[in-house]
């Protein structure tokens, strides 16, 4: 097992981030395969409980109420609706089921009290229950653990640097106080970021350097790559060339070496080659389903191809909290 640390400096991790590529996915799949079982993918889907409208002005998204995007406000879903949805994606292999809700903040108020029923339902189908609400306090995070919630996610998106060119309306602190929040309340963390947001290379290695030095390094580190939608401020940025978001994976998977590392949005974009040298530069969670919240993805039949052609497993709920499993488990007949 490799040592984890949350003393990193920015030199250790650009050195890290430079290497030749090759070189680098090496040393990130050695290290991979010292603290995980290599080949086994955990598969998250994620459905929109709440779509649309939100106050913030994040660049990248189109669910902002400011921005024309095409994306049509929705109310928050039933809890039936909800648990159908968790039922569909486990049979197709999921063992985590997010949801997003397009708030700004979680508000103490019966949409609130929902969700929580929500979470109650699907933990009691065996999955792991992952929500991302915006910013909560630390009463409102307890009561997502009591009622069974295993993960939050709330990515810092890039590097404080960069943060205000990209938000405007929280700031980098507020998500730092969230993660506290959560992790107080004995969720584990989910947070990473947004690659081609129009940052630096310098800007990606100062994201991996505060995700790096948190107390605790997050359960899950999402790396995204800019899905463009028109409307958006962001609407004109460049793809991310392939080889720099291997380079991402790869010294995320070095500097925290317990985390599992998520290939996240822009998945549609890879090949089966291209996801291929992800998994070899230790990605080990992925989002499956045909919808990221709002953005395309690719859908479970051919990501179970794909699982099948190059030997991945996939990873069961709970696997790394025995402590945590619930007592509902679902049994397969």
């Amino acid at each position: 097992m490799s040592q984890i640390r949350h003393n990193w400096t920015r030199d250790e991790i650009t050195a890290i981030y430079n290497k030749p590529l090759l070189t680098l996915v090496l040393e990130a799949a050695n290290v991979h395969a010292q603290n995980h079982k290599f080949g086994e993918v955990q598969i998250s889907s994620l459905l929109s409980i709440k779509t649309g409208g939100c106050s913030e002005d994040c660049s990248y998204c189109p669910q902002a109420a400011r921005y024309n995007t095409g994306v049509n406000v929705q109310a928050l879903m039933k809890v039936d609706d909800v648990v159908t949805s968790a039922k569909a994606a486990q049979a197709g292999g999921a063992s985590r089921f997010c949801m997003g809700a397009a708030w700004r903040e979680v508000r103490n108020n019966s949409d609130f009290e929902r969700v929580l029923e929500m979470v109650k339902e699907v933990n009691g189908l065996g999955m792991e229950v992952c929500c991302t609400l915006g910013m909560v306090t630390e009463d409102q995070a307890e009561k997502l653990a009591q009622a069974g919630l295993y993960a939050y996610n709330h990515n810092i998106d890039t590097s404080r640097d960069h943060y205000t060119e990209i938000i405007t309306t929280r700031t980098y602190d507020d998500r730092l106080d969230t993660l506290g929040n959560v992790r107080k309340a004995g969720i584990s963390v989910c947070s990473g970021g947004i690659i081609g947001l129009g940052e630096n290379d310098a800007d990606r290695i100062g994201m991996l350097l505060t995700l790096a030095n948190l107390p605790e390094h997050p359960g899950s580190v999402p790396i995204n790559t800019l899905v463009p939608v028109a409307g958006t401020p962001l609407q004109n940025n460049s793809k991310v060339p392939f080889d720099e978001l291997v380079r991402m994976i790869a010294t995320a998977r070095i500097v925290m070496p317990a985390s599992a590392v998520r290939l996240s949005a822009g998945r549609l974009d890879l090949s089966v080659s291209e996801q291929a040298l992800c998994f070899m530069a230790g990605a080990n969670s992925i989002f499956a389903g045909d919808k990221l919240l709002t953005t395309p993805n690719p859908e479970f039949n051919s990501d179970m191809q794909m699982f099948k052609l190059l030997g991945l497993t996939p990873k069961e709920a709970f696997a790394d909290a025995p402590e945590k499993k619930h007592a509902h488990v679902h049994e397969h007949a």
